[in-house]
Formats: structure tokens, C-alpha cells, sequence
């Protein structure tokens, strides 16, 4: 197979993006928050479990914790219950409480908009940042998880596991001002359509464009 050129690869890439615009016009987080601070700690609560049991517990963590002081006042035993129906709930209990903590004694409650800044944060990685930043705040990003990274690579836009990597590829070939957007309809896609197991290539109207289709 001949390699793809890069000129190519962003017109391609551009297609992609039409498409996923018209299949997911309003593609968005699915994590339910209503501040910064609500959105960080679900994301960290996301990691390796899904959104949808993270927005089954928060509303009641929420309710009892409703701002970065109140859960730094907070043990992890005390969170452990609110949080005990997502994956590895013992470990993120103490990992939301140090980030309110930090949160309330350096950053007067408010979550920071520097990446630098949030990546300090117990159980935030680039990932979790880069959610943040795009969602919270408007800032360009890609936040690769399993299914960006998966979509990346059947795309042939990556051949990376590593995320970084990733990421750094996709911002090579998206238009910033869609790297908001791209990663939101990718991840869709990823669930609806192209799951890591078998993916529907015949009902994906990507295929036209994808290197790995197998329609």
C-alpha cells in the first residue's frame, strides 16, 4: 500500500469531519456537570468506567458536595459510598478529595484554566486535562481516550497506542477550531458505531473514507 501523502491525509481528514458533522451535529461531552469544578471531578470519576454510571452517582455527590470546599472537608471513607457503583471507587475517593483539597488551598476553589496547572492534580492526566480545558473553558484540545485512539489508528490518521502521540497526530491533520468538536463525534462514533470488538463498517458511513473498512 502506498503511503498516504499529508495533503492527502488532511483532505481526507477533512471529509471525516464533514461527515461526523452530519451525523453528530451537537456531539458533546456526556458527562453531566453544571461548573468546572463538577466537571473535573467527573472526569476523574470516568476513568476506566462510563459515563453513564458517573452520572448516576454524581447528582447525590453533588448535592452533599456542592463545591471544592465542602469535599475537602470531606474523608475518602465519607466520599467512598456516594461513588461506590463506579469502577475503582476506593482509589478515586481519595483522589477527588486531595484535588479539592488542592483546589480549596491553592486555587481558592476554582478550577485552573492552565494545562500545566491540572495535570498536577491527583488522577489527572492529559486526558482529563484536555476535557476539561475544551469543555469548561473553550480551549482547543483533543482528549484522546480508547476510542479516539481506536478510531486514529482505523482511520489510519495514527499508528500509535501511545495517547500523546495520538493526539499530536490528529491535531497534524484537524483544523484547530475542530479539535473540540472532532474528539466529541469520534468518541460517538467510536460507541455507536466503530466498537472496538466489531465494528458495523457496513452501516458506517465513514467507510468511504476509512483505510480499514471492511464493507
Amino acid at each position: 500500500m502506498l503511503r498516504e501523502s499529508k495533503a492527502s491525509k488532511v483532505a481526507r481528514a477533512a471529509a471525516v469531519l464533514d461527515e461526523l458533522h452530519r451525523v453528530y451535529p451537537d456531539a458533546r461531552t456526556e458527562l453531566e456537570h453544571s461548573n468546572p469544578f463538577e466537571l473535573l471531578i467527573s472526569t476523574i470519576l470516568s476513568a476506566q468506567a462510563t459515563d453513564k454510571s458517573v452520572n448516576a452517582a454524581s447528582p447525590a455527590l453533588f448535592k452533599t458536595y456542592p463545591d471544592a470546599f465542602a469535599l475537602a472537608q470531606a474523608t475518602p471513607d465519607e466520599v467512598a459510598p456516594y461513588i461506590k457503583s463506579i469502577g475503582l471507587y476506593k482509589n478515586k475517593a481519595k483522589n477527588i478529595v486531595s484535588t479539592a483539597q488542592k483546589l480549596a488551598e491553592s486555587f481558592s476553589g476554582e478550577v485552573p484554566k492552565d494545562f500545566d496547572a491540572l495535570v498536577t492534580f491527583p488522577g489527572v492526566g492529559r486526558k482529563t486535562a484536555n476535557v476539561v480545558l475544551s469543555n469548561a473553558y473553550g480551549r482547543p484540545a483533543i482528549a484522546v481516550d480508547t476510542h479516539v485512539g481506536r478510531l486514529a489508528r482505523r482511520l489510519k490518521f495514527s499508528k500509535h497506542d501511545n495517547p500523546d502521540k495520538v493526539e499530536k497526530d490528529l491535531q497534524a491533520v484537524l483544523p484547530e477550531d475542530q479539535w473540540i468538536f472532532a474528539h466529541h463525534a469520534l468518541i460517538l462514533h467510536g460507541r455507536r458505531v466503530c466498537n472496538a470488538r466489531k465494528p458495523d463498517c457496513e452501516a458506517c458511513t465513514l467507510s468511504p473514507l476509512c483505510p480499514s473498512s471492511m464493507a
